[in-house]
């Protein structure tokens, strides 16, 4: 802490523009409001410019329909929400409506004071041409926190019309990124496409999510019998986003070979998102396959402990569009990870270096199964993966070394002459 309040310039100003924030509690919203919290506990005046809290749900939550601006204060940080265009169904043109509303209510916000520096969050493309515009209006260094690749994201994720639209989002994309001061990746696989586009590599900083489960406080058993799981059930769970992306008609097909094998495996699919309703109505006559809703945060992390192994899912086609968020909250839980994923994607090169997982090629049930069957049989393995997602996580995933991480980046982008360097002071080279 001390550390981190030396480099920040006194009355430090800054203005962030990113559409998911608290309390939305599951993908990108924990990350900016930890991050934003963190800054304002240093002594910043910060100000985050969002929308109505509606993820994963894509509806806004009950507590905020009907108000079109909501001004907050929320444990030191000044929340402007303006209301979205929140789609019922997933389309480019859908996503270009929620992209359009974003822009128009950002612009309110460059009558504000003039901040230090300004923030933009993606995957919300809209995000990164507001803190563009805010940086030209206020004559500010400005920095751009990529969370997902848009350009990548829209001819991977299997949103319908996404690959027409593909190219004019990349080509924005590379204009956010070129014209920031610098940028910020959570994974190293976004370096390449971003220096595809032209971002130098010195104006790329890795970093990370780190993870924000609480530790458990109920025993494993405590809590399968809490949620009604048997001992002898292997219980395989998928907790987050049910969205197009994830692929989660993966996880019925693999349930319905399942069952006709009598195996003695339960799909627990836990969270919200536009897919789950279509996915309910796949597995309706599916007796091995739960849906649950998404766990409040202080149990959040029982019932990942509590699961034989942790599913992560996506479409063949995604590769270094994402990283899961979810994966930071499973490296803590310590059970095994089994990721059903491209072989080349962001997701399984994280999975592979944390070595507490397994990686089977996505949308291939028979040989997901073959991966859990192979869990459920061999004790040792299962324990080697279990304890390597805790180790991963303390070396490389934790919350005090990522937000020190992350307010370098932030400061550096006020003295951008000083060169970047990492934890031990030695410049990293590359993606930073």
């Amino acid at each position: 802490m001390d550390t981190d309040a030396r480099v920040l310039p006194g009355e430090f100003r800054m203005l962030v523009f990113g559409t998911n924030y608290s309390p939305e509690e599951t993908g990108i919203a924990p990350y900016t409001t930890e991050l934003t919290e963190h800054l304002a506990a240093l002594g910043a005046a910060v100000t985050v410019v969002t929308g109505m809290p509606y993820y994963p749900e894509w509806r806004i939550q009950e507590a905020y329909r009907g108000r079109r601006q909501i001004r907050e204060t929320i444990r030191g940080v000044e929340v402007l929400r303006f209301r979205q265009h929140v789609p019922g169904r997933q389309s480019a043109g859908q996503r270009a409506l929620f992209e359009l509303s974003s822009l128009l209510n950002g612009f309110r916000a460059l009558r504000l004071p003039t901040p230090d520096v300004v923030l933009g969050i993606v995957p919300n493309l809209a995000n990164g041409v507001l803190a563009n515009l805010a940086a030209r209006r206020y004559r500010v260094p400005s920095g751009i926190l990529f969370q997902d690749m848009v350009g990548l994201a829209a001819a991977q994720s299997g949103i319908g019309g996404g690959r027409r639209v593909a190219r004019v989002t990349r080509a924005l994309e590379a204009r956010v990124a070129r014209h920031a001061t610098a940028v910020a990746v959570v994974s190293e696989g976004f370096g390449a496409p971003l220096g595809a586009v032209g971002v130098p590599s010195e104006r790329i900083v890795h970093v990370p999510n780190w993870s924000h489960a609480a530790s458990p406080t109920l025993s494993r058993d405590e809590t399968r019998a809490r949620m009604g799981w048997t001992p002898t059930e292997q219980i395989v769970l998928h907790a987050g986003n049910m969205g197009l992306k994830q692929g989660l008609d993966q996880v019925i097909d693999a349930a319905r070979l399942a069952a006709r094998r009598r195996c003695r495996t339960r799909f627990v699919l836990m969270g919200g998102g536009n897919q789950r309703e279509s996915l309910e109505a796949k597995a309706a006559r599916l007796p091995n396959v739960s849906f649950l809703e998404l766990q409040p945060s202080e149990r959040f992390g029982e019932v990942l402990h509590a699961a034989d192994a942790l599913l992560v899912t996506q479409r063949s086609s995604v590769g270094d569009m994402s990283l899961p968020s979810k994966l930071t909250s499973y490296f803590v839980a310590g059970q095994p990870v089994v990721a059903a994923v491209a072989e080349l994607s962001a997701t399984a090169l994280t999975v592979r270096q944390s070595g507490a997982g397994l990686v089977v090629p996505a949308e291939q049930p028979e040989l997901l199964l073959g991966a859990l069957a192979r869990l459920a049989g061999d004790a040792e393995l299962r324990c080697r993966l279990s304890n390597a997602g805790p180790a991963y996580a303390r070396d490389h995933l934790s919350r005090d070394a990522a937000l020190a991480r992350a307010v370098r980046f932030v400061t550096s982008l006020v003295a951008p002459s000083e060169q970047w360097r990492d934890a031990t002071g030695v410049h990293a080279g590359g993606v930073r």
